[in-house]
This record gives C-alpha cells, structure tokens and sequence, in this order.
C-alpha cells in the first residue's frame, strides 16, 4: 500500500518537447507520478544541473519526448512503495533519479536502492544562493544542508564508483582526472586521496580555472594541452574526449587503466587499437552512471551513501551555487559552455517564481 503526504494530482516539471538548444525547454504542468513497488517518491527541493541532462535535451541520448530531464535530486520522502522499509513520508534525503530521469519537476519517482536517508533536522534550505559546502548546516552545526545533498548523488557517487569499483585504485597510486574543477572533477580528486592515491594531478582547460581545481584535492593541476608534461600515471579518468582521450592513454604507465566516462568536447570518437592494449599492458574502461544504476542499483546506492556520509563529515568539499528553476535555460547554456566550476542546483522548491503571477 502506498503512504503518501499529500493528494496533489498535478505538479510543476520542465519539459524537452522536441531536441534541440537550451530553448527548448519548457514549462508543464504534468501528472504527479506515484511509486511502484519498491519506489518511493520524493517532494523534490533541489535538482542538481549537468552534463548529462543537455546531452538528452540535444537528443544525444534517444528519450521519449516529451521528457523531463533530472537525474539527481534532494529533498522530503513523499510516498513510499510497496515492499520498501526504513523510509518514512517527510524523512529528508538525497536521491539519484538517474535511470528514468525526472528530477527537473516537484515530485520524482526513483528505486528505494538508490536513495540516501538524511539525518533529520540537518537538512534545511541554504536561501544564500552561493557558496562552499563541506558538510555542516550553519544553521544546525551537522548534517547537509539540501542544496549540497542534491550535489552529492551524480558527482560523488560516480567519483567513488569510478576509482574504487571500475579502476580498482590501490593505495599509493597515481592518478591523473581531466576536467578537475568541473562537477565531477572536483569529487575525482578528493575522492582519490580518501581511497588511499598517492599523486593526484588534474587538468583544466583555461588558466582561470587552475586556482579552483587546486582547491579540491589535486597535488598539481595543469593545462590540459600540456599533459605531455605531466608523467605517467596508474589511472586516468577522462570525460572530455577528443584529444585528450589519446593523450590519456599515452600518458598510462604499464598496468594502467584509462576510465572513458564522457566526451564533453564533443569531438569524434577515437578509436584505441586492442593490440596496442595488449602489447602495453593497458586497459580501457567505460563508466555509464545510468547504465550502471540500472543493473546495480544495491552498489551504486551503496556508493551514494557512502558520499552521503564522507560529506556529512567533512571529508569532502562540494562547491554549490543554487540558481532559480526559472534559470534553467541559462544553466544549460553555462554547461554547455564549459564555463562552470563546482556544481550548478535547480531550486525547484521555489518554483513558485517559475511561471507564476
């Protein structure tokens, strides 16, 4: 039986109707979806903004339109399906929304699997808009505020599934992360040095960007067209593509893993000859967050607690700015741009300015 907060029928989402640019994103009012079994829903509060919801809206990704993009989110437990146990309506949490997507909306829909409990009375709204969050609420001294909470279940928990679970990063080392002070990069480095690395280096690709990078873990952070520089490392994880994803795998010491987890220079693909790996002892990984959540959804919640957690504590820093859900069209365009450093969250609790008079 399903245990719900509210009888609301519609809600508020933002829409793809149709492939294409930032402009076509749009407003709906839509049905308000209800878990199944194993589900629960989600009162959403923040959507965290990323790469990946502009590759659906270019229509990269092949989903049915219209489509509401979103694939993480924060918030309060709505409704709970049947079969699920250890939730509770209004119980805050962060959520990974990931393989059927969503989260752009008032309520979302996602396996229980993938859902990390809060602790309560620490996960209040920021309202501040900007700023640092390295796990303690200013107004309550522990916990996660739910600005940061909708940060941690795309970026975090892909930073510890990636070295811990696809590269097998062993104590002491090296490991090289391209994009360093983007989303994800900014959760690689620090997530390295928890796992026991020894050198941890990050490329940028513009000067400005070296000084952020630097804050999240990294020992050295350099251009990305200098990497020929940089030496040779046991792990490379590369999400730009292009160029870099040869240059990664040149940079590889014998042994190493190269992890393909993006191409956001959206350059053509590279091919990497198999005898090459196997006369240079290198190996090549791909990592899909989605694809992966969708077969294992126990170890990718497993991670996302595990995120949860080592930003509860501290241990991780988590870069937020929060920007109104009527900003969404000029957030993708910031995305898009690589202009971004930290992350980007939708405050889609106050959508009442969205569209409303």
């Amino acid at each position: 039986m399903i245990v719900m907060s509210n009888e609301r029928t519609q809600m508020k989402a933002v829409v793809i109707p149709e492939f294409g640019a930032a402009e076509v994103l749009r407003e709906a009012a839509i049905a308000v979806p209800e878990p199944g079994a194993g589900q629960v829903s989600i009162d959403v509060a923040y959507a965290g903004a990323n790469f990946a919801e502009v590759l659906y809206r270019q229509g990269v990704v092949d989903v049915p339109l219209p489509f509401v993009p979103g694939i993480e989110v924060s918030g309060r437990i709505r409704a709970v399906g049947a079969g699920v146990e250890g939730f509770t309506v209004g119980q805050p949490v962060a959520a990974l929304t990931i393989v059927d997507s969503g989260g752009y909306a008032e309520v979302a829909v996602t396996d229980a699997r993938l859902v990390a409990p809060l602790a309560d009375g620490t996960a209040g709204r920021t309202g501040d808009g900007t700023g640092d969050r390295t796990g303690s609420d200013p107004a309550t001294g522990t916990g996660l505020d739910l600005a940061t909470a909708a940060a941690l279940p795309s970026n975090s928990t892909t930073a510890f599934l990636v070295l811990d679970q696809i590269a097998r990063l062993a104590p002491g080392e090296s490991v090289l992360v391209h994009a360093a002070a983007g989303g994800v990069g900014s959760q690689l480095g620090q997530v390295a040095r928890l796992l026991g690395a020894g050198r941890v280096v990050g490329t940028v690709g513009s000067a400005a960007k070296v000084e952020v990078a630097l804050g999240f873990g990294y020992d050295e952070v350099i251009l990305r067209d200098e990497i020929d520089t940089a030496g040779q490392f046991d792990v490379v994880v590369d999400m730009v593509g292009g160029p870099a994803r040869q240059a990664s795998l040149d940079r590889l010491a014998p042994l190493g893993r190269l992890v393909v987890m993006g191409n956001a220079s959206g350059a053509q693909d590279v091919g990497i000859s198999a005898n090459e790996l196997w006369f240079s002892n290198k190996t090549v990984s791909g990592f899909n967050l989605a694809a992966y959540a969708a077969a294992h959804p126990d170890r990718a919640g497993q991670a996302l607690r595990r995120a949860a957690r080592a930003a509860s504590e501290g241990e991780l820093r988590i870069q937020v700015e929060t920007v109104p859900l009527d900003q969404v069209v000029e957030t993708h365009r910031r995305i898009e741009s690589g202009s971004t450093t930290g992350k980007l969250v939708l405050d889609v609790a106050g959508s009442a300015r969205f569209g409303d008079s």
